[in-house]
């Protein structure tokens, strides 16, 4: 026996049922189509995401941005999913060590005098209390692997778990910053149709006028009532997308809509910051969510070893030791001592094609992670290029579109000046001016649009570029209701719980 415990520690090291995980090699284009060098894809959990947002210097984005981060319930519950997971290696850990009970038990009892025994019993039984506190200790040896192999799993998953906390987090900021970007654009609009509004109920009055002395037909009139309520109409779809939009950002800052307000800013937006030339390409490796992808694989890749360890034998540790006695009073006398101890060996012989169906299953589900992680990078080559198109795309036309707006402007004028002139029907007034509508609002939803893809760019390359920021992890406001709430964190509890705290 003294030999027998130190024989099967050695095979825990020695032994591993199952295949080890190798990170698959990924095919990739030599380069972006906007000429930046590439390299194969690896996540790189620990590079830094940062407060990108903050190279649009704009104070209410960062304070709406503060708020998300402390209230936000998705990101709480990406949050509790990690805690949920790292909770599962200390369960998985756990395998690897003993078990102890005390099971006591205090009956009354009868046995049956007919009940088997190496000599005849005539008749005796025994009536009358029992009194049993044992031991009961078990110890599963990891002869296979199948317990280490567990834990990797278990670590693979908290990591997913973690990346996909961080994934939500870059979302719903990326959620906010385009929201309010929106939200800006339409303010410039709002403020544009508003003021067409005003100019355009001056030419309605100009035109009732020229009616009364005679000078003006009906039909310049008409008109004129036409272009100010098109206007006024348009001033209501455009503060209802506002309006939504508004909700939206309640909704991401953990505020009720009800009790939300975002002031007006109509002034002029920013331009996008420019995105270095040499952008290294580590960024794109930063994306939590083809991070969380590769340990999804590799989580997949140790359930193999897992459900191959079950063709195989397992080996307990049994023991059981106690005191035992009829007699309360005799109960911890030497006499009631008892107990055994000893392997116990667990072939597996039939079950029914049970075990070969979870290979089967675990082989499938690691067809499938691996699938989802190639697929995540696709869509991460994917995102980044239309980032980097759409920047491209809507700088030029935002350069045609402002040449737009002054020929609009030059034309209406023109078109004033003709109609006062009377060389020129009131129509083309009309004209005019709804073609310096269009353009100038426009422009305004092209400087909302060229922000927005900024940030696309930035969540695409995992949320930004400075590598010199610090790593945050996001601190969010405790709910009172849940169960890690410091308001149940009193007195001793308290300080046992600080020290599994979160990092």
């Amino acid at each position: 026996m003294r030999y027998f415990i130190p024989l099967l520690l050695a095979t825990n090291v020695i032994a591993q049922i199952g295949p080890n995980y190798e990170r698959p090699e990924t095919v990739t284009p030599p380069g972006y189509k906007g000429a930046v060098n590439w390299r194969e894809a690896r996540p790189l959990d620990t590079l830094p995401k940062g407060a990108w947002w903050r190279v649009f210097g704009d104070a209410r984005l960062n304070e709406l941005m503060e708020r998300a981060t402390a209230h936000n319930q998705t990101l709480k519950a990406a949050i509790a999913r990690f805690d949920q997971a790292r909770a599962g290696t200390g369960i998985a850990r756990a395998a690897f060590f003993p078990t102890a009970d005390i099971n006591s038990a205090f009956t009354t009892q009868r046995t049956s005098p007919n009940m088997p025994s190496a000599f005849p019993l005539n008749g005796l039984h025994y009536v009358g209390p029992s009194y049993n506190v044992p031991l009961d200790f078990s110890w599963e040896l990891d002869l296979w692997g199948k317990i280490r192999r567990q834990n990797e799993s278990a670590r693979a998953d908290a990591a997913a778990a973690a990346n996909l906390m961080q994934n939500v987090l870059l979302g719903m900021h990326a959620d906010v910053a385009t929201n309010y970007f929106r939200i800006r654009a339409l303010d410039g609009e709002l403020q544009t149709v508003r003021a067409a509004v005003g100019w355009r109920r001056q030419a309605l009055d100009i035109a009732r006028a020229r009616v009364k002395a005679g000078a003006g037909s009906e039909l310049e009139q008409a008109q004129a009532e036409t272009e100010v309520a098109t206007a006024e109409a348009e001033v209501s779809a455009l503060q209802n997308q506002r309006d939504q939009l508004e909700n939206a950002i309640a909704l991401l800052t953990g505020t009720n809509p009800s009790a939300f307000k975002l002031g007006g800013n109509a002034g002029l937006l920013p331009s996008p910051p420019g995105v270095p030339a040499g952008v290294p390409t580590d960024l794109l490796e930063r994306r939590p969510d083809v991070a969380a992808a590769e340990r999804t694989l590799a989580s997949t890749t140790a359930q193999i070893g897992v459900t191959k360890a079950n063709f195989f034998p397992s080996i307990r540790l049994m023991g059981h030791g106690g005191y035992l006695s009829g007699d309360v009073a005799k109960l911890f006398e030497g006499n009631s001592l008892n107990w055994n101890i000893g392997p116990s060996i667990a072939v597996p012989m039939f079950a029914g094609g049970k075990n070969r169906a979870y290979m089967e299953k675990a082989r499938a589900a690691h067809d499938e992670a691996l699938a989802n992680y190639r697929q995540a990078i696709l869509v991460s080559f994917n995102d980044v290029e239309n980032a980097l198109a759409a920047l491209r795309n809507l700088s030029t036309q935002t350069e045609a579109q402002h040449r737009a707006r002054a020929s609009a402007q030059e034309a209406a004028k023109i078109a004033h000046a003709r109609y006062e002139a009377g060389t020129s029907p009131y129509l083309d007034v009309i004209e005019a001016n709804r073609s310096l509508l269009i353009t100038e609002r426009a422009c305004a939803t092209l400087a909302g649009q060229r922000l927005i893809a900024s940030v696309s760019l930035i969540k695409a390359l995992g949320g930004g570029w400075d590598q010199n920021l610090p790593v945050t992890v996001p601190t969010t406001t405790p709910d009172p209701a849940a169960r890690g709430s410091t308001a149940e964190k009193k007195g001793f509890l308290t300080k046992v719980k600080g020290w599994f705290k979160r990092d």
